[in-house]
């Protein structure tokens, strides 16, 4: 079977045609690999102590445990298909909000947190404890001096809202502080911490 660039561009000299067939492959290759990106899976760092120590950021940042940042994968087909479930950590739009209230935020544009509080639903913290609808939230996820021993008074989370924390609780800027994320906002479900080697897992 002939090559198609052959069939087309039988008249170019054969030097011409190989060239003119890798121009075009790699610019396949580019554009299957943005698009992939965009509309499939894509790559994110984390930048902040929110989330240590489930997923780390890099030292001298304050609260940052690791010589490297993780670099973690989202797929952002999956909330296509199905609602967002709680526990899952999710790369969503940063809010405007917390552009205002979050310190060192004002440049970043996603955060990566635990989403905890579906929509409807009543949430607040007591002594360290998330409690949903007054049932005590077990999250073996958090450790005990990563507590925040603030309370959160009680407040129900609106339709089409999702509450995120990070497992950092002590040094989290998050739904508590400025208020619950819209469904649209909400990009990918990381489900794999790809870097550094040593950290290579799934979520």
């Amino acid at each position: 079977m002939r090559n198609p660039i052959d069939r087309l561009f039988g008249r170019l000299p054969k030097p011409a045609r190989v060239a003119l067939d890798w121009t075009l492959t790699i610019i396949g290759a580019v554009a299957i690999v943005l698009a992939i990106k965009a509309w499939v899976v894509n790559p994110y760092r984390i930048p902040s102590s929110s989330m240590e120590p489930t997923l780390l950021c890099a030292r001298p940042a304050p609260g940052c445990t690791a010589r490297f940042s993780d670099r973690v994968l989202a797929d952002r087909v999956i909330y296509h298909f199905r609602n967002p479930r709680r526990g899952e950590i999710i790369v969503f739009k940063t809010p405007a909000r917390a552009r205002e209230v979050c310190e060192g935020s004002s440049g970043s544009s996603v955060f990566v947190k635990r989403l905890i509080g579906l929509p409807g639903e009543t949430i607040s913290e007591k002594r360290g404890y998330v409690y949903i609808n007054g049932k005590k939230l077990i999250e073996n996820y958090i450790q005990p001096a990563r507590r925040d021993l603030r309370n959160y008074s009680a407040k129900r989370i609106p339709n089409g809202m999702y509450f995120f924390m990070g497992d950092n609780r002590a040094s989290s800027c998050d739904s508590r502080d400025w208020g619950p994320v819209p469904r649209a906002n909400l990009i990918g479900k990381v489900f794999m911490t790809y870097w550094p080697p040593n950290r290579i897992s799934f979520h």
